[in-house]
């Protein structure tokens, strides 16, 4: 790929394994260098796409999803905004008519927003894209003599800022990919406050953004004024879990926005036994570190990473 990641968080080493693996030897691993030198395609389903790209902050890399139904197709989440993600899809699909949505509007997930001209999402997650809709968004990757800090790339090839519309669902909300193919929204809360997944009925996955990862999932706690933050907490996030576990027989994997994919629907239930011991005992956690100037607790999460929170994020 054309970018070089410069500094990033440290990464738990199954997970540093794994990404290692795939992208060294996974036979689908396909550059479309021409058209976006940034990212890789891999397909894991006959017509299901996983699009990696580096992330640009330092964090974990982002993924994204193509899922291609017979009639349309549907883009998950759009990472940092660099690289032609539009003119990717749109070769992957043939140019079938492209429904965008996000799972949650974090930067990682969301960046790449500004190059459609409609995105889709839960319908709490609205305020937060709202707040985002602003030319200057991608200004913290640089220094101040204009270099990036994190990851290395070409200026350039930010596309270029455009407003888009904002469509907010409500949970349960099912988008049509052509006769009987559906994707599910399916509300989560917890890692932020709109946060979804969305499940594809006819490939027995859910998508579920950074509601489980093989590294940890943080719940850090509504903030002053942060619209619909009582949802953004480990107690709204059991709650939405208790419904998905009853749900389990409807897919078979999960598919997250970073790191270990095709996980088993088992972690659903191990991540709901993790939040409940939380909310039972804040101080069941297995480690804690100062994360940004607070205390962030790790309680493990058997299949998975860790469930991270702080005191102000169990709810």
């Amino acid at each position: 790929m054309k970018s070089r990641i410069i500094q990033a968080e440290p990464i738990e080493e199954l997970s540093a394994a794994y990404m290692k693996e795939l992208r060294s030897h996974n036979n689908t691993r396909m550059v479309y260098e021409e058209i976006n030198p940034y990212a890789e395609v891999y397909r894991f389903r006959e017509h299901v796409y996983g699009i990696y790209t580096d992330n640009a902050d330092g964090g974990g890399a982002p993924w994204s999803y193509l899922i291609l139904g017979p009639e349309k197709a549907m883009l998950i989440d759009t990472g940092f905004g660099i690289g032609n993600l539009k003119g990717l899809a749109e070769t992957i699909t043939g140019g079938m008519p492209l429904i965008v949505v996000n799972t949650h509007s974090h930067r990682d997930h969301a960046y790449g927003n500004y190059q459609f001209d409609t995105v889709y999402c839960h319908e709490y997650a609205v305020p937060y894209l709202e707040q985002m809709m602003n030319p200057n968004v991608w200004d913290f990757l640089f220094d101040g003599k204009g270099n990036p800090i994190w990851l290395e790339f070409d200026p350039s090839d930010i596309i270029p800022y455009r407003e888009y519309q904002i469509a907010g669902c409500p949970d349960g909300y099912c988008f049509c990919l052509g006769g009987d193919y559906q994707v599910e929204l399916i509300f989560l809360g917890g890692h932020d406050a709109g946060h979804a997944g969305f499940l594809d009925k006819k490939s027995r996955i859910l998508f579920c953004g950074d509601a489980f990862l093989s590294m940890w999932v943080m719940i850090g706690g509504p903030k002053p004024g942060m619209p619909y933050g009582e949802y953004a907490t480990v107690r709204e996030f059991s709650k939405n879990l208790k419904r998905l576990s009853g749900r389990t027989s409807e897919f078979d994997s999960l598919f997250p926005g970073h790191f270990i994919v095709d996980i088993g629907n088992t972690v659903v239930g191990n991540m709901l036994e993790a939040c409940d011991a939380v909310i039972g005992n804040p101080d069941c956690f297995d480690y804690q570190v100062m994360r940004k100037g607070r205390i962030t607790k790790y309680k493990s999460v058997k299949g998975l990473g860790a469930l991270a929170y702080t005191d102000d994020g169990i709810g």
